[in-house]
């Protein structure tokens, strides 16, 4: 009986294993077509990496705000055109799944404008909703 468990364990943990790459891929490709999307001076684009519902948890130098509109308002209150939207890269430090369809990014952001540049680090929550990863929270200094 032992032996039986423990081989549904390890089977269990190899199928684990083995998703993660593609799911660590897939949330790295959402932040990947945000950046891009940035970088083109689309903010409405780089919105759709977010959960748009109400409940989105935007946590920045102002506190905390809720809503997806209201962070897009924000968004373009602080970056109206391009030209302060600037050219944005992150670096990213670490993506930690915490359950199957829930996962946790740590990195670093970098926003060269004309004449000013702006960095920081955030941290994020994603949720895989309807089969597609979307930041729930993010906490951006």
């Amino acid at each position: 009986m032992k032996t039986t468990i423990f081989f549904v364990l390890l089977a269990f943990s190899i199928v684990a294993k083995a998703q993660k790459p593609t799911e660590k891929q897939a949330i790295l490709n959402v932040l990947e077509k945000q950046r891009a999307d940035w970088n083109k001076g689309d903010v409405e684009a780089y919105m759709q990496g977010y959960w748009k519902n109400d409940s989105l948890l935007f946590v920045g130098k102002s506190g905390p705000t809720y809503g997806w509109q209201k962070t897009l308002e924000n968004y373009k209150k602080g970056y109206p055109d391009k030209a302060a939207m600037g050219y944005l890269t992150f670096g990213i430090k670490k993506v930690e799944f915490l359950t199957k369809d829930k996962a946790f990014v740590l990195g670093s952001w970098n926003v060269k404008q004309e004449k000013a540049e702006l960095k920081g680090y955030f941290t994020l929550l994603l949720r895989k909703i309807d089969g597609v990863w979307k930041v729930v929270v993010d906490h951006s200094s």
